[in-house]
């Protein structure tokens, strides 16, 4: 069986983006018309595509746009409000995230298939409660620019000011990020066990083998 690791996390260091909109949905975060490739990769550069650049011109990025702002334009943590991440299922979401350089999510609720997509493909992310949200977001506001730190393994934020905040992540997705696998990986790590049950099965059962004796 073949393998494929993802980065293993412990501490994120980097500038964090205050994105103050409720009910990101999938198609906004990547628009269906740029999800025609068969990778992961070509998605960075139409991250968010229809808010980020005038008319979709991606000659004409919006000044208005905080993705555009220079003093973001190194950001890789992301803070968002309610229910981000919903509509479609599509996992072009987070590796258009990803590929534009968003390490961590931050906010007050996600679509469970998100949530779940952003963890397979490395990406940490959880939730606060909207009174620690509602502070982050005037912290970084006010801090614009200046860097935050995420301590995975001590599941702390340290927030531009200095400030500590704890922060809930499940064990296993911690596990997961922390040593830079997904659920095939962690299931490959019971793979003497699997074909070991396989043989009992086959052995037992012989006629519920799909080998041909061809």
């Amino acid at each position: 069986m073949a393998k494929h690791s993802l980065r293993k996390i412990n501490k994120i260091d980097g500038i964090p983006i205050a994105f103050n909109r409720i009910n990101v949905d999938t198609d906004q975060i990547i628009p269906s018309d740029f999800c025609r490739n068969t990778g992961k990769t070509g998605y960075g550069v139409h991250l968010f595509h229809y808010w980020r650049y005038l008319d979709g011109n991606m000659d004409c990025p919006d000044p208005k746009f905080i993705l555009n702002d220079s003093t973001f334009q190194a950001a890789n943590i992301l803070l968002t409000r309610e229910n981000f991440g919903c509509g479609s299922s599509r996992e072009a979401a987070p590796w258009a995230l990803w590929e534009y350089g968003f390490r961590c999510l931050i906010g007050v609720s996600y679509s469970e298939i998100f949530y779940h997509n952003c963890i397979k493909n490395g990406i940490l992310i959880f939730t606060l409660e909207s009174e620690k949200i509602n502070n982050l977001f005037k912290s970084v506001e006010e801090n614009a620019g200046m860097s935050m730190n995420i301590n995975l393994i001590q599941q702390e934020i340290i927030t531009p000011e200095g400030n500590s905040m704890h922060f809930e992540i499940s064990e296993f997705h911690k596990f997961c990020l922390v040593n830079g696998i997904d659920q095939i990986d962690w299931t490959l790590q019971f793979e003497d066990l699997i074909i070991q049950h396989e043989k009992k099965v086959e052995d037992g059962f012989p006629w519920l083998s799909l080998k041909s004796d061809a």
